[in-house]
């Protein structure tokens, strides 16, 4: 760690946000005034490498922001639920204490529980922090000890981690240092640039030893406009295409038939389903978009990387591959391909997708899942799919029919993220519907409380990290007191546990004692891996296999894989089915003729930090604007800077149109931003369906079909 000037500290933290890297960050603190100054990328950090992405590049705009919630607060009295003025919030809401505020949660829970029955509360939170003990420890202790419902947290990478399970029965892949020593890195449905910063010099460590860049998306990113080649590959076609690469390398017999039979299981059955004509390169252009001379090309390269002396080839398989309609299949095809090849043997092949399940914390002595039998239901309470949410605010799920109630949210900004989002507001606006929202500051979500609690930042507490985009475990020391009476949800649910569950040793745990029980392991791959050298080193590799050579080898033997055979899994093969909602399938909507990618904005982490004016700045070019290939715009004559409606039968959202050469004919695209901050109050996920994946009950988001017609001639027009 550098030395700190005088008058100051450096205090090691970690980037808890929702994103792979999880760079070590180095906070420069004040010592007179306690006040940060500073942050830093660690240099020590053999991912992060001493940068930041500019996301968190300017993380104390956010941390003191004047904007940022500081108290509790509880909604006034004849104060309906529904949008609020950004800026003008606080007039909705009056200050209350916390020991005000706790009781009178605890009250309305218990009272709730009391006449509805438990399960008629519904936790709602997703990745808002990632660090061990603020994604899941003592809320999850709180709400199983009240029997309230279950949330299957599904928003964001469900179906693909079901898929890399199913394939290889652990969430692990090729590290991203290891990148540097491929021959060709395929970038599938991810922008390295917007979300996975920290790879990009790794793969351009590669490319100047000669490595070639593809880049597989429907929409082109930042990092496919910096590629060697980008595939603008139809949406929800991916299975299809990973199906015609592997019948290009069986039926030129380029796979490594010595490895496939020693470490995969079902390989015949799926040669002779790769194999089918309907899987050949002419027929996967025709509904792709792929050229099929591109497509046998790419499988030849593929197939031949990391032999007679070349180097071995990788891919980055991201997220975005997997919110289609048949996301699940797509993830799983995707990852059968270095199976197939056995790219895996040399170091700078095989497929990340996630090592999330490469950290081993004890995550059962976090949560306490056992306290559910505790419970006044006494046995495990029902789940809910938290793509879902509209259905589950506006009716009982199952033949309980138990209705929704009470509605606890952190973690999340759920009236801009969750799907069908118009039906999920009007769930919010209910009048009988208790809601309680921890947040930093006023959001779409916020504007539907009736009770306000401030979260601290990852600056502002402590807390416990893996990853799932590099191999070390990490501690984020707390670098600044908590601003104004923010709190962390340790603290929050520990005190609401308390007061409902008295005297139960449960809810006593704070972060130092939730940290030694999460590190209370003997997986082999924690060895050495111990709270105290955390906290002295700040980062600790994970103790993977080596082979003799000392290189850590994912999948390159039998003894790394953890499905039920032991081997690599290749059944059942990845069918192709069409989402319903697509230019492929025989049931679309033919009302709706485009495919709408409603996408992240590459300088937001979601809808975080979409409210900071700097942060905005950075994304002015897309803000409000949906992008259209020049015919898909002639034909409905529409021009650049004309307001248009984009459509279908659960909404419609205003944007303004621009004509790009990002999106292929047939596609258009948005980005997703708060409600508020838009021109008519809705945003992307008017127009995205609560339809699951065919695996893991995922989002759906890029299975979405539209039409979109012009309604002013230009912003400037309308202006004057």
């Amino acid at each position: 760690m550098p030395e700190a000037i005088a008058g100051t500290k450096v205090v090691h933290a970690v980037c808890t946000h929702d994103c792979p890297d999880s760079c070590g960050v180095l906070v420069t603190v004040d010592e007179l005034t306690g006040r940060a100054v500073r942050v830093q990328g660690d240099p020590a950090h053999p991912v992060t490498r001493g940068f930041l992405c500019g996301k968190v590049a300017r993380y104390l705009e956010r941390v003191y922001s004047p904007e940022r919630l500081l108290y509790p607060m509880k909604r006034k009295t004849g104060v309906a639920k529904g949008p609020l003025a950004k800026g003008r919030e606080a007039e909705a809401f009056e200050r209350i204490s916390w020991d005000e505020v706790l009781e009178l949660i605890a009250d309305r829970l218990k009272k709730t529980a009391a006449e509805f029955g438990p399960e008629s509360v519904l936790p709602y939170s997703y990745a808002g922090t990632i660090g061990q003990l603020g994604f899941g420890s003592m809320d999850r202790r709180f709400f199983h000890r009240m029997g309230a419902s279950q949330l299957d947290r599904t928003i964001c990478s469900s179906a693909g981690g079901a898929a890399l399970k199913q394939v290889y029965g652990v969430k692990l892949g090729t590290a991203p240092q290891d990148f540097a020593h491929a021959g060709l890195v395929i970038v599938w449905g991810g922008n390295v640039h917007g979300n996975n910063i920290h790879l990009w010099p790794f793969i351009e460590e590669a490319r100047r030893d000669g490595a070639r860049l593809v880049v597989i998306d429907p929409y082109k990113t930042r990092t496919a406009a910096l590629a060697d080649e980008h595939w603008a590959i139809r949406p929800g076609t991916d299975p299809l295409l990973a199906l015609a690469m592997m019948h290009v390398i069986f039926r030129e017999g380029l796979e490594d038939h010595e490895y496939m039979r020693e470490c995969t299981e079902g390989g015949d059955e799926l040669r002779e389903f790769a194999l089918r004509e309907e899987h050949s390169p002419a027929r996967a252009a025709e509904i792709t978009g792929i050229a099929a001379e591109a497509i046998e090309r790419i499988s030849r390269e593929y197939a031949r990387a990391g032999r007679e002396g070349r180097r071995a080839a990788a891919i980055r398989l991201n997220y975005g591959i997997q919110r289609s309609e048949n996301g699940g299949t797509a993830a799983r095809a995707v990852c059968m391909l270095p199976l197939i090849t056995g790219s895996w043997k040399k170091r700078g092949g095989g497929v990340l997708l996630s090592t999330s399940g490469s950290f081993p914390f004890a995550q059962e002595k976090l949560q306490m899942p056992e306290l559910m039998q505790k419970s006044p239901l006494g046995r495990a309470s029902r789940v809910v799919n938290m793509n879902e949410l509209g259905m589950a605010l506006e009716q009982g799920l199952g033949n309980d029919e138990i209705p929704v109630k009470a509605l606890v949210v952190y973690n999340c900004n759920a009236a801009a993220v969750a799907p069908d989002s118009e039906r999920v507001l009007e769930g919010l606006r209910r009048e009988d519907l208790f809601t309680v929202v921890h947040e930093q500051f006023f959001t779409d979500t916020t504007d539907y409380a009736d009770v306000v609690l401030p979260a601290t930042t990852f600056l502002e507490h402590k807390d416990l990290m893996g990853a799932y985009g590099h191999l070390f475990a990490q501690i984020s020391e707390q670098a600044i007191a908590p601003l104004g009476e923010a709190r962390m949800n340790v603290w929050v649910f520990g005190e609401l546990g308390k007061r409902m569950f008295p005297g139960e040793p449960e809810f006593e745990d704070r972060e130092e004692e939730l940290i030694a029980q999460a590190l209370d392991t003997k997986h082999e791959w924690f060895a050495g891996v111990t709270k105290e050298r955390l906290e002295r080193e700040g980062h600790v590799p994970l103790q993977l296999p080596a082979n003799e050579h000392g290189e850590v080898l994912p999948f390159s033997t039998r003894e790394w894989f953890q499905t039920p055979s032991g081997r690599g899994e290749l059944t059942p093969v990845p069918e192709f089915v069409a989402p319903v909602e697509s230019r492929a399938s025989t049931k679309k909507d033919s009302r709706f003729p485009l495919e709408f990618l409603p996408r992240k904005a590459d300088n937001y982490m979601n809808t975080t930090f979409a409210n900071l004016t700097g942060h905005q700045q950075m994304e002015r070019r897309t803000a409000g604007v949906l992008e259209m290939h020049e015919l898909d715009a002639a034909a409905r004559g529409i021009l650049n800077g004309d307001v248009v409606t984009v459509w279908n039968e659960r909404g419609k959202i205003a944007l303004t149109a621009q004509v790009s050469e990002k999106v292929g004919a047939g596609v258009v695209s948005a980005r997703l931003d708060w409600q508020k901050l838009s021109l008519d109050g809705t945003n992307v996920n008017a127009l995205t369906s609560q339809r699951l994946t065919d695996i893991g009950g995922g989002a759906t988001f890029y299975s979405t079909l539209v039409e979109v017609k012009k309604i002013e001639q230009n912003l400037s027009a309308a202006a004057d």
